[in-house]
């Protein structure tokens, strides 16, 4: 059945000249969610989902007009990354909120895949595949009509997911995208670049630490220096008057981080 769905997608896609509509893309978004959200270990945690939720929605709502549901999720794993699904719907791992310090540098992750989402980067992607392709390749990575080996490939405890990775050109619109979301939420865009820093310096002495980040969203100095020069075109007086932590971002850290170790860091112990 779910195969037959997927299917179906494609060859509407096909019907309408491979040009995707903001329905299908939330009827595509709730379908991968579906099944991402039963392969992947989330947090179940009431008050984190919550926390999250907030924050995102925060930052989203200002960001998107199409009015999309927005949803956000952490992943129990202690892999570093995060990604997007057309539609609206956010993956953060756990690994990635554990390495933030400050509120701001956890929203400018955040607001860093909303800008994917808003863009439609995802979408654009499958524009251009060929319909064909399109619909074995959804089946393969979102059911298990190919090999596990396969399916894990794409969606895995290391929150890689189908259509996560982008060019480095969808990355830096999706960075300058961050800065405008976070700074209409009321929050510090300074967050991005302290938080690329540290990814950076990070894989110089852990490099398996963060490999997963790096394979999915391509990253040097100069990334991080684009973001700041972008910061630095704002007024001062108003980068000074926005938040760049709370007292309940630490709360909701220090809550994850006394859960039991993450499915995939237990199973290594």
């Amino acid at each position: 059945m779910r195969r037959n769905g997927f299917a179906g997608l494609a060859l509407a896609f096909t019907l309408a000249g491979c040009a995707i509509s903001q329905q299908q893309e939330v009827q595509m978004g709730q379908q991968y969610a579906q099944e991402i959200n039963a392969q992947l270990p989330l947090v179940q945690d009431a008050e984190l989902n919550r926390y999250i939720n907030v924050l995102g929605d925060s930052i989203s709502k200002l960001a998107d007009s199409r009015n999309l549901d927005w949803h956000f999720y952490i992943v129990d794993s202690p892999e570093v990354n995060a990604f997007a699904v057309p539609g609206g719907y956010i993956y953060v791992n756990r690994g990635l909120i554990e390495r933030t310090d400050r509120m701001d540098e956890l929203a400018g992750a955040m607001g860093h895949e909303i800008g994917h989402v808003v863009k439609r980067h995802s979408v654009k992607q499958m524009e251009k595949q060929n319909a064909a392709s399109l619909g074995v390749n959804v089946a393969c990575v979102l059911t298990s009509v190919c090999n596990s080996q396969a399916a894990a490939a794409a969606i895995n405890i290391g929150g890689a997911a189908v259509f996560a990775k982008f060019s480095r050109e969808d990355e830096a619109e999706a960075d300058q995208e961050r800065i405008k979301n976070v700074v209409r939420a009321g929050i510090s865009p300074e967050g991005m670049p302290s938080l690329f820093q540290k990814l950076l310096d990070e894989r110089r002495t852990k490099p398996d630490a963060v490999s997963g980040w790096f394979a999915s969203h391509p990253m040097e100095e100069d990334r991080i220096q684009a973001t700041q020069a972008t910061i630095n075109t704002y007024d001062p007086a108003l980068l000074r008057s926005l938040t760049k932590d709370t007292q309940l971002y630490h709360q909701f850290v220090a809550r994850l981080k006394s859960l039991p170790p993450s499915p995939t860091q237990a199973n290594r112990n």
